[in-house]
């Protein structure tokens, strides 16, 4: 039997660092009480000339109080749709320590209706989230029709 000496291998690995860095005070942080408080902090962080143009994908993170902790875009795709992976989203609000997310999407064709797809997605996140203790709030689809905005409430 042969016997080698490989205690001297060296791995290279890498290093994984958490954080979360905010520069607004916990009391600064405004609270969500409804769907349209929600809607109002997403539009401020909306490009107005992209709304109409690609679709998006956002998540607003926030603490057991409903304080948001942040917004996430978690992807920017094209006229016709965009990905939204579960493990970033997920990954985002675990590095914000967020006991709660809220879904958000545009539909650059105006269409008011979710598509399966926004169904499917909604339920995997809803399903992941209990296991982690991340509770889906809400998923809203964000319109621009000329100057005026809608959003409407597609969760549950």
């Amino acid at each position: 039997m042969e016997t080698t000496n490989d205690q001297t291998k060296q791995f290279q690995v890498a290093e994984i660092q958490l954080s979360y860095k905010s520069t607004v005070k916990p009391s600064m942080r405004p609270k969500i009480n409804r769907s349209k408080d929600a809607f109002d902090i997403l539009r401020q962080s909306w490009d107005d000339s992209r709304l109409d143009l690609i679709e998006q994908f956002k998540v607003i993170l926030t603490n057991r109080a409903n304080k948001v902790l942040g917004i996430f875009e978690v992807s920017t795709g094209g006229i016709a749709g965009t990905v939204a992976d579960p493990k970033l989203i997920f990954v985002a609000a675990l590095k914000a320590g967020a006991s709660g997310i809220i879904l958000s999407h545009n539909h650059p064709s105006g269409n008011l209706n979710p598509s399966q797809a926004d169904m499917d997605l909604t339920r995997k996140i809803k399903e992941g989230g209990k296991l982690l203790e991340i509770s889906l709030l809400d998923h809203m689809q964000c319109f621009s029709f000329c100057t005026v905005h809608i959003c409407k409430s597609i969760f549950f």
